[in-house]
């Protein structure tokens, strides 16, 4: 007998950070896991490479999904489920956390009543529920309203908007278990050095060029026939690196990310190219570049070999991505760890409506 899919429910599109995706109440869900599965790709359109029949808009950067809910945790105002929705297999999974969604969630919580407007500004504490960990966002609300209008800007997004500044919290180990789930700096996977590390998003971080790449590729040549071989090598190495991270079998998970780096050419402290684990990342990853960030500052590891890491207790280490930089601010306690990692993002209210499965 075939399983009635949830017809309709009200929604917010918005664009967070450099991703875009449905922002929904958890209580407008289907509380069944499978049958939220089976609506969400509806409402995408998935499996499909072109997601024609739904909103998604054929990449996994837009065919993202947040799940908000008024917490009962204290200190915190609201638990937030990050949802992606592939594009082309018929799979939802919660495996990872996504910070660039993570910037829409504060003004939707505000937006929707779960939390109200304390001033100009408003702080919102959120919990990251696919991780456990905390994040505060701050956002602009003149007059008590939510305004998505300032001079903000974020590489990989046209125009200027309000500034959402994120401090993360106790992200090491968000999905591993710890920051270095193998204890080491440095791993040989498949001949190749890496670093595998969990500072908020699972990473395989090596040396472009050890893999054959140059570090400087745009997206369309890491995607390109010709890359064809290096990504085949760069899969081999997650899929082996998957158990030692505590991931398991991760052939069908959308972690760990790929990290490709190579010494700044813009002034940063590192260039990055990532594969999100398969196709190329028009940027990075809020939380990727948390993690590749924190991947610099770790001793003798294959990004540290390259990256120009600025001296003081707070850092703030510039990621070069194909679109740009995204600036991480990194504050180091007494024995060297990262104890907190902040860095600005912006988000803007596209749609709010019923969406229709």
């Amino acid at each position: 007998m075939k399983r009635m899919v949830q017809a309709s429910a009200p929604v917010m599109w918005m664009r967070g950070g450099t991703s875009k995706g449905g922002y929904f109440l958890a209580s407008d869900l289907p509380q069944d896991t499978e049958a939220r599965d089976a609506f969400l790709l509806r409402v995408m359109g998935s499996p499909d490479p072109r997601q024609i029949d739904g909103m998604g808009g054929a990449d996994p950067l837009t065919s993202k999904v947040g799940v908000v809910r008024k917490s009962t945790r204290e200190g915190i105002d609201v638990d937030y489920l990050f949802l992606q929705v592939f594009v082309d297999q018929a799979i939802v999974t919660d495996a990872q956390n996504c910070g660039n969604i993570l910037a829409g969630i504060g003004p939707f919580a505000i937006e929707r009543g779960l939390v109200a407007a304390t001033g100009d500004e408003t702080r919102v504490a959120i919990f990251m529920e696919n991780t456990g960990q905390v994040a505060v966002a701050t956002v602009q609300t003149p007059g008590g309203t939510v305004t998505y209008a300032g001079d903000a800007r974020i590489d990989g997004v046209p125009g200027t908007h309000a500034p959402i500044p994120l401090e993360f919290r106790d992200t090491a180990g968000s999905s591993c278990g710890a920051l270095l789930p193998t204890g080491k700096a440095v791993d040989v996977i498949e001949g190749v050095r890496c670093t595998l590390i969990d500072n908020g998003m699972p990473c395989i971080v090596f040396k472009a060029e050890d893999v054959g790449a140059s570090g400087y590729e745009t997206r369309e040549e890491l995607e390109s026939e010709a890359f064809a071989p290096i990504r085949e090598k760069i899969e081999a190495i997650r899929l082996a690196a998957g158990p030692l991270m505590n991931l398991g079998d991760v052939k069908a998970k959308s972690v760990p990310k790929m990290t490709l780096v190579a010494p700044p050419r813009h002034g940063g402290a590192v260039t990055t190219r990532v594969f999100i684990p398969h196709r190329a990342h028009a940027s990075i990853g809020v939380l990727g570049a948390v993690t590749a960030a924190t991947a610099c500052l770790v001793e003798g590891s294959p990004a540290a070999e390259v990256a120009v890491v600025p001296e003081g207790r707070v850092k703030t280490l510039s990621i070069e991505h194909p679109s740009g930089e995204m600036s991480c601010v990194m504050t180091m306690g007494e024995t060297g760890e990262v104890e907190t990692a902040a860095l600005l993002r912006t988000a803007r209210k596209l749609m709010d409506g019923v969406v229709f499965a």
